[in-house]
């Protein structure tokens, strides 16, 4: 493998709680978020056990008190928002992942040994980006880069 490992910085984190499990209101709500000029990046949506599911979105933190004043009137405020700002994204691309099985394993295990927490995952097929706190930043990153470039 030859990874690329790219950092980011000063991202907050949004989990929607509550949020009807409708892939079309789902759309709506980040069709919002556009027109705003809010850039999404990570989305992870939980899978659905009744009407409503939790969907999670990295945003910058620029953009975190827009992002709040529409996302507090969902559903006429019954969608509750959980918010961690000043995250750092570390994400790993190779085209070599494809069909190489334990890169994900060998990423998480690195950043469990490093005592941090990863608050959010999103992967393809050449890239796994992880979400941690500004305080694991450092921490996550060293073994990271050491899991995947050894």
């Amino acid at each position: 493998m030859n990874p690329t490992i790219t950092t980011y910085e000063n991202i907050t984190l949004i989990t929607l709680h509550n949020i009807p499990a409708d892939i079309s209101y789902i759309a709506e709500v980040f069709t919002k978020i556009a027109a705003m000029d809010i850039d999404v990046d990570m989305i992870s949506i939980s899978p659905s056990q009744s009407t409503t599911t939790s969907v999670s979105f990295t945003i910058n933190d620029d953009d975190l008190i827009k992002t709040i004043s529409f996302t507090s009137g969902l559903e006429d405020g019954n969608v509750k928002s959980v918010v961690s700002s000043a995250n750092c994204k570390i994400s790993i691309d190779d085209d070599e992942m494809v069909n190489c099985p334990g890169v994900a394993a060998k990423v998480f295990s690195a950043v469990a040994g490093s005592q941090t927490e990863i608050r959010l995952v999103t992967t393809s097929e050449t890239q796994i980006s992880i979400l941690v706190t500004r305080q694991d930043f450092d921490a996550a990153y060293a073994a990271v880069n050491n899991a995947v470039n050894n």
